[in-house]
């Protein structure tokens, strides 16, 4: 044997890579982060596009002619959700559509979510009770208010009913009269004059209360007597002259109101006040027909847009908000009152023949 061969060499080792152990260790990691941070909500609500609803679909009316139109009036809403730190990254810097709030502003301290969606939806039976009242009313029907009497819900101080009326008081009767409404009441206080006697019959709690009062001179108005009490109508309704009802579909707010009143005088008018456009809006609405501004206008159009609107009513006082979200093919109407937005109607040019058949 000969010793002089050199010994064979140490065959190398195959080290295992650690790059997928550390890219797994780093999957399970964030997947961990992920899990741990995802129910935790930040003081924050995203505001995004709602649903869109076609008005005239919500609408029924029972005992009166109806016409319909080529076109449509769309209600617009937002949706609110509670984010966490990925939904509040993604409003911030993702999605243009979104708009970030501070939880106090939605849902402030002390008030519950129960609290807060109750007062949306009574906002919206309000909005859609005056909605109603103003196209009845420019329609020439007598539309009245009915109620169960009143109740107080204000005293002021230094006048003959501090100290007697409290807060929460019921009254149904004003000198034997029955009253339904806190109009009736304040019509029936001003009949009087300064100086008389008044005697309010009523409850409090559940006891009966008879209280009388010296009327005093009203601060504000020359002459008018006065008993030192704000009153509000319990249970307050409408007395129709036609069977209308609106299906609210659960939406809360009061920015419909504009829509509801303009759609409800386009089907109870020969013709078609959209002449085949689709339109849509959003605005509160008084009774003396003055539209008022809402939130969320920018969320509003971009919904309005998805669905191919053409035309969007919006608040006077919303409409620089509303123009950063409209984009192409989309006019934004600014109006202060409901006649601007039928004046605006009333010269639209209808959509062509041609066009409206395809």
């Amino acid at each position: 044997m000969n010793s002089d061969l050199p010994a064979p060499a140490d065959t190398p080792r195959l080290r295992t890579p650690r790059w997928p152990f550390v890219l797994m260790a780093s999957f399970l990691a964030t997947g961990l982060i992920v899990l741990l941070l995802w129910p935790v909500k930040l003081p924050y609500y995203a505001m995004s596009p709602g649903p869109v609803e076609e008005v005239a679909d919500l609408i029924t009316v029972t005992d009166a002619a109806t016409y319909p139109s080529d076109g449509s009036f769309y209600l617009l809403t937002v949706g609110l959700r509670e984010v966490n730190a990925f939904e509040w990254f993604e409003a911030r810097y993702l999605d243009p559509r979104v708009d970030l709030l501070d939880r106090d502003v939605v849902r402030p301290p002390g008030v519950s979510q129960e609290q807060i969606t109750r007062s949306n939806l009574e906002a919206m039976d309000e909005s859609i009770d005056t909605a109603i009242y103003v196209a009845l009313e420019r329609l020439g029907y007598d539309v009245t208010f009915v109620g169960e009497g009143v109740e107080v819900l204000q005293v002021v101080d230094d006048t003959p009913a501090a100290g007697v009326i409290e807060v929460g008081d019921r009254f149904d009767l004003i000198d034997g009269v029955a009253i339904a409404t806190a109009d009736q009441a304040g019509e029936l206080i001003r009949s009087r004059a300064i100086g008389d006697t008044v005697v309010l019959t009523g409850t409090r709690g559940e006891e009966p209360l008879t209280v009388e009062i010296v009327l005093a001179a009203h601060p504000d108005i020359e002459g008018a007597p006065m008993v030192g009490v704000v009153f509000d109508t319990v249970n307050l309704a409408l007395d129709l002259p036609i069977d209308v009802k609106v299906d609210s579909r659960n939406i809360g707010g009061p920015s419909a109101g504009m829509t509801y009143a303009l759609t409800l005088l386009d089907l109870l008018t020969p013709g078609d006040m959209t002449k085949g456009h689709i339109i849509a809006g959003t605005g509160t609405i008084r009774f003396d027909e003055t539209v008022g501004a809402i939130g969320g206008v920018r969320q509003k159009v971009f919904a309005a847009r998805a669905i191919g609107v053409e035309i969007v009513f919006v608040p006077q006082d919303n409409y620089a908000d509303a123009l950063t979200a409209a984009g192409d093919g989309v006019e934004i109407v600014p109006v202060t009152t409901l006649q601007e937005a039928l004046d605006y109607l009333e010269a639209l040019e209808p959509v062509p023949a041609a066009v409206a058949a395809a």
